[in-house]
């Protein structure tokens, strides 16, 4: 009985542990408390009796962690996100046992440097495994805790996000050693004193983005609208008020948030004639969000709607567009200016697994009916697309759409492509009042920091940011509470960062590490393998007569 309730209680503190690090991405934000936040959870695994029961409580805490970092989607997936997250949790396992393989026990000093590569490298392949779009993508990255954090973010201008990780669970790991094993202390010191100098070493010598010019970027956030039959209607309305008043500003560029326009605007020239309108009036282009329906097929010309011929000019670019579309619904980023849509449009390629479709929607579409899950699923855009900006020559934007700016691979092709201004376009009204707002926001501060590209992160309902290129806040965010447009100076700045050359070389170094270690330990449980014996005769040996 006693040992079973030791089992209990190990069980539950793997769960608690494995949740600890969630303090340290918004709301709360306590950026510190990344560094020391693992340290329970791997002294909890450095003692597991055995692989298997390490194994167990690797997959519990990751459970945990992921219902911690997502605790807000709970109003709408409901305990669904519980097997999701015991699903994901499993993605630990090779962690846990590289914690208690190469941390439990008395490690020697070399087995405690290797520890010090080996475990964050496990820890970035469980952040790897589940940063696939299926599984939710690369939200609460350990790394993108340190979105405020200077020297941090210049690491993230060398590595991505990806070397965060590994520099925030190294001294994690320093820490454990120096905590449980003082035999270890030597190469517990050196490993922390390492990541000091390797991001001191990036702050000094690592060039900042070299900034050339700036935009003037409005932010239009109109606030949480009731739901009801004529929403859209009145989302649309307070954004039309709202840039209204940015009339005599000198705006470069107006940026809605995500679903801002309810309706195709092929199908609703009226909607398209009153965009037109406002870019002649405040004298810059508006970059929407058209969440609708497509027409399917070939589609009628939208001059016979049109009510002059005005109007008619300037909706035929986007008919044209959806003139080869299926009938299904996109969220499309789609820039407007005083003649009508310019033709620029992107349609979001990665979507929100739930939330805008259902993965496996045969065996898993009774998740309908426990939450607010997708009920049809929306369309993929093909590609990513850059838009010239009409009256800055050379000057190109970069849309993405919700959660992908959490993909620093999206940002980063399009900073390759040429974007000189990167913009996320969102919508968070479904968890206004949690953690989501605060931290959708601060991915931004790293994608900005990756690429060496401001970022504009617009919403309809807040938390709405700008960042420069080199992570830092432009301006202050508009809380969930405002309802307003605000105009932020945006820096630009030329030139490209080691992340944007290289790509994301840390996971591949990690990749590297671990194909090594499995391949030492192959060669060595070979050469410990015992030769077969001789195989028994199976007849008994003949006999001569000697005579």
């Amino acid at each position: 009985m006693g040992s079973k309730r030791i089992r209990y209680r190990r069980a539950a503190a793997a769960v608690a542990a494995g949740a600890l690090p969630c303090l340290a991405f918004p709301a709360p934000a306590l950026w510190w408390f990344a560094y020391v936040a693992l340290v329970p959870w791997m002294l909890l695994l450095r003692s597991a009796p055995s692989g298997r029961r390490a194994a167990l409580e690797g997959w519990l805490g990751g459970a945990g962690f992921i219902v911690a970092v997502h605790h807000w989607l709970l109003p709408s997936l409901h305990v669904f996100l519980l097997p999701l997250a015991a699903l994901v949790g499993l993605l630990w396992i090779p962690w846990a046992l590289l914690v208690r393989e190469f941390l439990g026990g008395v490690p020697d000093p070399g087995r405690a440097a290797a520890a010090l590569l080996l475990v964050p490298a496990g820890w970035l392949l469980s952040e790897l495994a589940r940063s696939w779009q299926g599984l939710g993508g690369p939200w609460g990255l350990l790394g993108a805790s340190q979105w405020q954090v200077p020297p941090a973010l210049r690491l993230a201008s060398v590595g991505g996000v990806w070397l965060v990780s590994l520099l925030v669970v190294a001294v994690n790991c320093g820490l454990v050693l120096l905590i449980a094993v003082p035999g270890a202390r030597v190469p517990a010191v050196a490993g922390v004193t390492g990541c000091v100098v390797l991001t001191g070493a990036v702050w000094l010598w690592v060039p900042r983005p070299e900034v050339s010019g700036a935009l003037r970027v409005a932010v239009v956030q109109p606030g949480l609208v009731a739901d009801g039959p004529d929403s859209a209607e009145q989302r649309f309305a307070a954004g039309e008020r709202l840039t209204r008043a940015l009339a005599g500003q000198r705006v470069d560029l107006v940026v809605w948030g995500e679903s801002s326009v309810g309706a195709d605007l092929a199908g609703r020239p009226d909607l398209a004639g009153r965009l037109a309108a406002l870019s002649a009036e405040v004298g810059a282009p508006l970059l929407v969000n058209v969440d609708a329906r497509r027409p399917a097929g070939p589609v009628a010309p939208a001059a016979a709607a049109a009510p002059d011929a005005a109007a008619a000019a300037f909706t035929a670019p986007v008919a044209a567009a959806a003139s080869t579309a299926d009938g299904g619904i996109y969220k499309s980023s789609v820039l407007v200016g005083p003649r009508g849509p310019t033709g620029d449009r992107y349609d979001k390629m990665r979507l929100v697994p739930f939330g805008e479709y259902i993965p496996a929607r045969s065996l898993l579409g009774w998740a309908t009916s426990v939450g607010k899950a997708a009920g049809e699923d929306r369309r993929r855009g093909a590609e990513p697309v850059l838009m010239n900006l009409p009256g800055r020559p050379g000057v190109r934007i970069g849309p993405l759409v919700c959660f992908e700016s959490a993909f620093p691979d999206m940002s980063r092709r399009l900073t390759r492509d040429g974007a000189a201004l990167l913009i996320a376009q969102s919508a968070t009204s479904s968890f206004q009042r949690s953690w989501a707002p605060a931290q959708h926001a601060s991915l931004a501060a790293l994608r900005a920091a990756e690429d060496g590209r401001p970022m504009v992160h617009a919403t309809l309902t807040g938390i709405s940011a700008v960042y420069g290129p080199s992570g830092e806040r432009v301006g202050g965010a508009l809380p969930t509470s405002a309802r307003t447009a605000r105009v932020y100076e945006v820096p630009l700045a030329r030139g490209s960062t080691y992340y944007v050359r290289f790509g994301d070389w840390p996971v591949g170094v990690c990749l590297a590490l671990l194909a090594v270690y499995c391949a030492a330990e192959g060669a060595r449980s070979l050469g410990l393998r015992k030769p077969a014996p001789a195989p028994e005769p199976t007849t008994p040996p003949a006999r001569t007569a000697r005579g």
